[in-house]
């Protein structure tokens, strides 16, 4: 038996969501433990793209599927995306996917709490999503949120409502100038929202033990990746919980020797969106080659990612911070036809040589990249099944990965399809 953690190792968007659709064939459950829908999957089975928010990605494969505790969830989005899932053909009932009752609820007053601050901060705005997220994370911590345990009991729920609205609209008025709510469209809104989401919400947790006590198998899914951890990553330009792996078992209630491995999604390049510190950023020619070839655009928010060359100084950070047993290099194909890739194996910081991933975003701001140049390769890979196959200097390149990050690659990536990958070592059968 064999339970797998994947987690992004850059800032996002790796391609965690063909990851865990593709080894989702052989666990039995899928487990997302944080996050919510300001992140964004994109599975591509049989040529049909399906985009996921909040749905655990192997729904596809109509493995059960569990949203933890650890997640912030938004009721619209996610009744929409069972509709939508439904539409398309993939089953997404209450056999198919559970949802903890600890999980905490989006309010309206979060999303207008996030746009408001976003609108007032100006030019030195984070570049929130504005779906919520962090107020709701915020109203967690201080003890004053609504769980979805609390979103069935109709009468506390209208009770808490009323409470803390009182409190949210004095915020959004006097102080983001923005507009009230109303406390019965509110309740009457998300009553609704109750009774169509009852029969999913259980005690995942207990779901989860008795599932690992019978012999099953799973695969926790995290979003976004390892630098926009609340602790870890380049803060404040980060999200607003525990990416790393670790918070598996925290975010979904369990106990951390049940985890036998933890699988980080390396893009073959990296890309950043929104704002902060990027060191191994492109502003020529190459980068947006990469965009566009890429179609580096992000599957929640629709914007543009910012592209530059491989940075290992933040992978061997993510190798460490989660305990990584192995890799999975994703959309290689896209650097095909480059003469020259480049490498990031330090940073320069006036004259000062670091290898490790700098905290104060000022030094961060001040480094530059120190790179190692490999040769590329002009042949199209995307057709490749077989790793043996691949150019030499491409195989060369996984090489350096694994060699800078002392970590072994494990899957390898050459499109977005299923069957447009190499799995070198499954993780679940070792």
């Amino acid at each position: 038996m064999s339970n797998i953690v994947i987690i992004g190792t850059q800032w996002g968007d790796e391609g965690k969501g063909k990851i865990v659709d593709l080894l989702s064939e052989y666990a039995d459950g899928v487990v997302r433990f944080q996050g919510g829908n300001n992140a964004g999957h994109t599975m591509v089975v049989k040529g049909e793209q399906f985009i996921s928010h909040l749905v655990p990605s192997g729904i596809l494969q109509q493995k059960t599927c569990y949203i933890g505790n650890g997640l912030v969830v938004d009721p619209e989005v996610l009744i929409g995306e069972i509709d939508y899932l439904e539409s398309n053909g993939v089953k997404v009932g209450p056999d198919q996917l559970r949802i903890s009752e600890k999980a905490h609820v989006i309010m309206p007053y979060h999303k207008s709490v996030d746009n408001a601050r976003e609108k007032l901060k100006g030019d030195n705005k984070i570049g929130t999503t504005g779906r919520g997220i962090g107020p709701c994370y915020e109203d967690k911590s201080t003890r004053r949120g609504i769980r979805f345990v609390e979103l069935l009991d109709r009468d506390l729920f209208a009770e808490r409502v009323r409470i803390i609205l009182d409190e949210k609209n004095f915020y959004l008025e006097k102080y983001l100038k923005a507009e009230p709510l109303d406390a019965d469209e509110i309740i009457d809104q998300y009553h609704a929202y109750a009774d169509r989401l009852k029969p999913y919400v259980t005690n995942v947790s207990v779901e989860l033990f008795n599932s690992l006590k019978k012999g099953k198998q799973l695969l926790f899914e995290g979003a976004q990746g390892t630098h926009l951890d609340i602790d870890h990553g380049t803060y404040p330009y980060v999200t607003s919980s525990n990416v790393v792996s670790g918070n598996a078992c925290c975010g979904s209630g369990i106990g951390p020797r049940e985890i036998n491995g933890v699988i980080g999604i390396v893009k073959a390049y990296t890309t950043r969106v929104g704002r902060g510190p990027f060191p191994s950023e492109l502003f020529d020619d190459i980068g947006d080659a990469i965009q566009k070839k890429g179609a580096e655009f992000g599957a929640t928010t629709g914007r543009r990612r910012r592209c530059g060359w491989l940075d290992t100084v933040i992978l061997k950070n993510a190798v460490r911070l989660n305990g990584l047993t192995g890799l999975a290099i994703t959309k290689l194909d896209i650097l095909g036809g480059l003469d020259a890739l480049k490498i990031c194996t330090s940073y320069d910081c006036n004259g000062t040589i670091i290898e490790d991933f700098p905290g104060n975003l000022n030094v961060l701001g001040e480094c530059k990249p120190v790179y190692e140049t490999l040769p590329g390769w002009p042949e199209d890979i995307s057709g490749i099944r077989n790793y043996d196959d691949l150019p030499e200097n491409t195989k060369r390149y996984l090489k350096r990965i694994e060699e800078l990050t002392d970590t072994p690659i494990q899957i390898v990536s050459v499109g977005p399809g299923r069957e447009e990958t190499m799995v070198l070592e499954n993780p679940f059968t070792q």
